[in-house]
């Protein structure tokens, strides 16, 4: 894990269970209205939750928002499932984790 994505890390921790729900919603595209109506909340309680989203991402946009979140969202997922594969040990000329390939 690289110093940035530590520190990101701690950003998507630090973002409460309603904010990164909010957040979830803001990458699929959803107005704040929708969002409003989806978690049966009022319009201006998801600007708040947005405002706070932002200022912890260090965003100032909707765009730049979801770009980064989409981003780190799937490198975490990608790390997560690159933690969970078993290794193997690589014979001679093998690199490690090579699958070996099928024969026909």
């Amino acid at each position: 894990m690289r110093v940035d994505d530590a520190a990101f890390e701690s950003v998507l921790t630090s973002l409460s269970k309603r904010e990164a729900e909010v957040m979830d919603l803001i990458a699929t595209g959803e107005s704040n209205g929708q969002i409003a109506r989806r978690l049966f909340l009022s319009e201006k309680t998801v600007k708040n939750h947005v405002n706070r989203i932002y200022a912890k991402l260090g965003v100032d946009s909707r765009v730049t928002a979801i770009g980064l979140w989409l981003s780190r969202r799937d490198r975490a997922a990608g790390d997560a499932a690159d933690a969970a594969a078993p290794l193997r040990g690589a014979g001679p000329g093998e690199a490690a984790n090579a699958v070996p390939a099928r024969r026909t």
